[in-house]
């Protein structure tokens, strides 16, 4: 078993990169691996430490379960590191089977979708919603979902109940989600736009998702000078959320400003998705670093691979087109990553790794995509054109 899974990681990163990933015994003491992202004096680390406790002394309370895995599932959110992943799903473990209450089976969705189970996120959030109807979140984890598959009917159905429940941003946010996707970005734009305005006081988390949205809108709808202004109105909010801290990166990327890219995520090389876009950055501008940044990443993706976890197949495929150039590897993670993940960042990887590895029909599942969800995206048609 062994040596077939060693063989599939050559196969897909290349014995360099395997070579790479040999243990290494540091030969100081004093050398630090790594930093861990929980400063241990900190408010959230206090927090943290007193649910634990909570939780410790009532064990067969799932409450105070539910709390602890979603603390944790935020963090991973945060700071894009699954080990947090990992630490929520051993808080939930008492109650792993489908009697659980709405409130465990809520967050174990929450966490399947984390590591790309959609189906049984889907479950878990459907019993969820059978036992607690009124469940907001269970809607929006479903629209989630679908969205992801590219599923748009099912989507608007579950925005549609979550729209039954409450008049909130959250609500406006999801249905508008669907319509910026489908081919109607302006009309959802000025919507939720005109929603967050009139909600000035909702929550923190609630105005960082709908500032992202708007910022991939705007520059979609191909207004940059407003795409940045809600991008930076969402870091003013001072959360972390991985998610933002890309999406605004690659931003940077498209407009050739690596330097800002390195300034943005500066120390922030534990996610596997922001140390791609450091990676880009420093590549692009030549710099020494580079080679360190892409050999780390081969590690990361090649330890994935023999661990069995693919839950960054994009990324893998953007590492492998543009810092490993190779676009017949790159095109065969990007297609498999399209037969579970259909979001438009998917899609653009998609096209262009069909393109550099000059197999145009490689492409038809994103130009059938594009054909039938109407999307808008200017860059994205253009490579369309060129593929047919």
């Amino acid at each position: 078993m062994l040596r077939r899974l060693l063989t599939a990681a050559v196969l897909c990163f290349g014995a360099q990169s395997l070579a790479g990933a040999a243990p290494r015994i540091p030969a100081d003491d004093a050398e630090i691996l790594e930093r861990l992202s929980l400063v241990r004096d900190s408010p959230q680390a206090k927090a943290l430490r007193e649910l634990r406790a909570r939780v410790a002394a009532a064990p067969a309370d799932p409450g105070l379960a539910a709390a602890l895995a979603r603390r944790y599932f935020m963090l991973a959110m945060a700071d894009g590191d699954p080990r947090f992943i990992g630490y929520a799903q051993a808080a939930l473990r008492p109650w792993d089977g489908a009697e659980a209450p709405p409130g465990i089976l809520l967050v174990r969705g929450m966490l399947r979708q984390y590591r790309h189970d959609f189906d049984g996120a889907l479950t878990d959030l459907a019993l969820a919603l059978q036992r607690d109807p009124g469940n907001d979140e269970a809607h929006a984890w479903r629209a989630a979902i679908f969205m992801v598959r590219a599923d748009y009917a099912r989507a608007a159905d579950a925005c549609a109940a979550l729209a039954a429940l409450e008049d909130s941003i959250q609500a406006v946010g999801c249905s508008t989600y669907v319509e910026a996707t489908t081919g109607r970005t302006r009309a959802a734009y000025d919507r939720l736009r005109a929603a967050l305005a009139a909600q000035p006081d909702s929550g923190g988390q609630v105005q960082l998702w709908a500032l992202t949205r708007l910022a991939e809108m705007a520059d979609r709808l191909g207004d940059a000078a407003a795409a940045e202004n809600h991008f930076k109105a969402a870091l003013t909010l001072g959360r972390e959320d991985n998610f933002l801290l890309a999406a605004y990166a690659d931003f940077l990327l498209e407009r050739r400003r690596e330097r800002e890219v390195l300034a943005l995520l500066k120390d922030r090389g534990r996610s596997d998705t922001l140390l791609l876009r450091v990676a880009l950055a420093a590549h692009r501008l030549g710099l020494p670093e580079a080679a360190g940044h892409v050999r780390t990443l081969g590690e990361r993706f090649a330890a994935a691979a023999l661990r069995g976890e693919r839950l960054h197949l994009a990324e893998e495929a953007r590492y492998l087109l543009e810092l490993r150039g190779d676009a017949g590897a790159a095109l065969a993670a990007a297609a498999e990553n399209w037969k579970s993940q259909r979001e438009p960042r998917d899609a653009l990887i998609l096209l262009e790794a069909a393109r550099a590895a000059r197999a145009p029909a490689a492409a038809a599942p994103v130009l059938e995509w594009l054909a039938r969800s109407g999307f808008e995206h200017e860059g994205m048609r253009r490579l369309a054109v060129e593929l047919r």
